[in-house]
């Protein structure tokens, strides 16, 4: 790799954090919204009863996504853990209780709120799917730190953010699908929620691949 190269690679990295950040702005924003709505007693309508009949779950979603988006963005950040590697440790110690409970809620929201009109069996059973494996790869990666294999640390963690960051890209699917055939029906919204996750996972494998395994010292 020659110096120019080398340049460019760090660069792109730099930029990473501040993708991801541009990324959850839609969903951190929406959930602010939705938040505000519950709390300042806004209509009722046939889209937001079931918020306002159990608000504890969505409240909870969208709090722990918002402090897992936002905060996980900068573990992206390759001199942010040279200059201060206490800093990936401890923001690990929030950021893994975070997404398990925006997990969780997310599941409990896909098994008992009343599904909305364009919301059938195949994508419920993608969102019982996608936000089991949220679980999974934090608890894989957690278990792995534990053993100190940063490897695989790292990988299930880059998964993990991965799906969690689904809702930012299936904004971009969703408004690529209204530009190219107009407001997706039931199979439609199916199709661009479950692109937003493949894309996201498929990114992370790439990355994986691509990126260069951190020392232990960085994640300390």
């Amino acid at each position: 790799m020659t110096s120019e190269q080398g340049i460019s690679v760090v660069a792109a990295r730099r930029l990473v954090p501040a993708g991801l950040l541009v990324l959850s702005v839609v969903p951190v924003v929406a959930g602010a919204m939705r938040v505000t709505e519950l709390s300042s007693g806004a209509e009722i309508t046939p889209d937001n009863a079931r918020f306002f009949a159990t608000p504890l779950p969505v409240v909870v979603h969208i709090c722990a996504v918002t402090v897992y988006a936002i905060l996980g963005a900068f573990q992206f950040a390759p001199g942010l853990r040279r200059r201060r590697p206490g800093w990936h440790r401890w923001a690990g110690r929030l950021l893994v209780p975070s997404g398990l409970a925006g997990a969780l809620a997310g599941l409990w929201m896909t098994l008992f709120y009343p599904r909305p009109g364009n919301v059938g069996d195949l994508l419920t059973g993608f969102r019982l799917v996608f936000g089991s494996a949220w679980i999974l790869f934090l608890v894989l990666g957690f278990a792995a730190i534990l053993r100190r294999d940063v490897s695989r640390h790292r990988a299930w963690m880059i998964r993990a953010y991965a799906v969690a960051m689904g809702a930012g890209t299936q904004v971009f699917t969703n408004l690529a699908w209204v530009l190219a055939a107009g407001t997706p029906g039931r199979l439609g919204n199916t199709i661009v929620m479950f692109a937003g996750w493949a894309i996201n996972l498929a990114v992370a494998e790439w990355a994986i691949r691509r990126t260069p395994v951190p020392s232990v010292k960085e994640i300390r």
